[in-house]
């Protein structure tokens, strides 16, 4: 099994490579991105785009020589060489210019961020377990054990993925817009948004009479039909405790709002109100 990764990795680090490449070569909007990217910084305005060309052409030719056979050892540790190269940059990029673009894997504008830094660092690895492979070419691996390679790749390829900010618009954005359609995190089972709940015991009497107390945001929620229980922190009398407001669930009342201070270490309650009248004990 170590045989057939460190045999695969060269084909990984080279697709990556010529990617990279692609984007520097042939995009129209490399020029932009390299003037977004920290090279100016790091080269001088003038020199940024020739230098983000050249890194191209060098990451090309590369990345060619890793795809194609024969394999000797060399070409995976220049590999691992440049991948270095690309996480002392990364690293200086993030302190010297934290607002410049990484201009690595997309013409996208995209900060250089811990996973960008996390992710030359795998190149840097994939190069050197290419090396340990002693001259052995993906291809013959591949057709030999093609499940097994196959797997592989597909599980270094997302961690590739999962580890570029550049990519997030075509996997992350859509899972978290799911994952908001299929939880519904603002609604609970009366279908009205915890904002307009919210809202509205802020609008009540039970909330100005007690706002002083509150030290935090909501805490929790749930329905208890026909009320919407929100709870937040408090301190009374130096004590902690927690505010429980009963909101309307079913309509906008803000008069009907009630609201109960409970100690933390007792379970007493301390103030009630309903509407406009409060009770301290």
């Amino acid at each position: 099994m170590l045989q057939l990764l460190a045999a695969l990795q060269p084909l990984l680090v080279g697709v990556v490579l010529i990617w990279s490449a692609r984007i520097k070569l042939l995009d129209r909007r490399a020029a932009g991105q390299a003037r977004r990217s920290a090279l100016g910084t790091l080269v001088g305005e003038e020199r940024a785009v020739p230098a983000y060309r050249l890194l191209g052409g060098v990451e090309l030719l590369l990345g060619i020589l890793l795809v194609l056979p024969p394999a000797p050892v060399a070409e995976p540790l220049a590999a691992a060489g440049l991948a270095t190269g690309f996480v002392g940059y990364l690293w200086y990029a993030r302190r010297a210019a934290p607002g410049a673009s990484c201009g690595c894997l997309s013409a996208r504008a995209t900060p250089v961020t811990g996973r960008s830094i996390g992710r030359a660092g795998l190149l840097v690895l994939a190069g050197l377990a290419g090396a340990a492979a002693g001259g052995a070419h993906w291809l013959p691996v591949l057709l030999d054990r093609p499940v097994g390679a196959v797997g592989v790749l597909l599980a270094e390829a997302a961690v590739v993925v999962a580890l570029s900010p550049e990519f997030d618009s075509a996997w992350l954005l859509p899972l978290r817009r799911l994952r908001v359609r299929l939880t519904s995190p603002l609604r609970g089972g009366s279908g009205v948004p915890l904002l307009a709940s919210v809202q509205q015991l802020q609008l009540s009497a039970a909330y100005r009479q007690v706002a002083a107390l509150l030290t935090s945001d909501v805490r929790e929620h749930w329905l208890e039909d026909p009320w919407r229980m929100v709870c937040y922190s408090a301190r009374y009398q130096g004590r902690p405790a927690t505010a429980v407001f009963a909101v309307p669930a079913a309509e906008v009342a803000p008069e009907r709002v009630r609201v109960a201070v409970v100690d933390d270490s007792t379970g007493a309650t301390l103030v009630s109100l309903a509407g406009e009248r409060a009770y301290a004990t």
